[in-house]
């Protein structure tokens, strides 16, 4: 799928150009594939972007920020379903199972989670970690970013090495793009390129439920079954998304 990475200008750096096109078996060069439809990594002083003919999917944290400061951050839907009952003055972790660019991560680390992110697409598992290394380098945004870890690899295996149990499980695996993909987000349309819609949704959650977390929460389309079938213990729904939320203990 991938043709290359394409390297632009001066500040960019060729060592880690060089790793990501080890991973993938391409070539490191400084011009665009002329096909029109060509797939790539280009590498900037901005950061790193996958390319798709004329799409591109890129992280961005920064745009974010106005729903986590002025107060906009405790309106949002995702906290308000992810707020624990109790109020101990101890620090909360979470595991972000299906990361994809790690923007529910963001929100959940400005709500005062420990995040640790899992993602195992591999082209946006590499987007996905240059968001955070710029993050972490932004003045407005390394607070937040240095609250949240990313690991890259496949969720069912890597719950299995957690060495504590969490307080949140989130998933949100990719569901089936709608019919009328022009009204998509295009970086939606990108990752609905790259990725398929969950296939082991019930081994998915059996690894959940196994790492004995307090909570799993579910991102759902509103009128979308139950994720392997798992009855919530609520849920909280607004005209484009559900939450459904499973208590496991309190």
């Amino acid at each position: 799928m991938i043709q290359a990475v394409v390297v632009q200008g001066k500040k960019v750096d060729t060592g880690r150009a060089e790793r990501i096109a080890n991973r993938f078996g391409v070539a490191v060069t400084t011009q665009v594939p002329s096909e029109k439809d060509a797939k790539y990594f280009l590498m900037d002083k901005t950061g790193i972007s996958f390319v798709a003919g004329k799409q591109v999917l890129k992280g961005d944290f920064a745009n974010l920020l106005p729903r986590v400061t002025g107060g906009h951050l405790q309106h949002e839907i995702l906290l308000k379903a992810a707020k624990p009952d109790n109020n101990e003055e101890r620090v909360l972790r979470a595991v972000d199972a299906t990361a994809g660019l790690g923007e529910d991560s963001f929100l959940l680390a400005a709500m005062g989670y420990e995040v640790e992110m899992f993602e195992h697409n591999p082209i946006t598992a590499v987007v996905l970690q240059d968001a955070l290394i710029r993050a972490r380098n932004t003045p407005e945004l390394k607070e937040i970013a240095g609250h949240m870890t990313f690991t890259p690899g496949e969720s069912k295996e890597l719950l299995k090495t957690l060495s504590y149990e969490p307080d949140l499980i989130y998933l949100d695996p990719m569901y089936p793009e709608k019919k009328k993909s022009a009204e998509s987000k295009m970086k939606m349309q990108v990752l609905h390129q790259i990725e398929e819609p969950c296939k082991d949704e019930y081994d998915l959650m059996e690894a959940a439920v196994a790492s004995r977390p307090a909570r799993i929460l579910v991102k759902r389309p509103p009128e979308a079954s139950f994720l392997a079938e798992m009855t919530p213990s609520f849920s909280v729904t607004r005209k484009a998304v559900r939450y459904d939320c499973i208590v496991l203990r309190s």
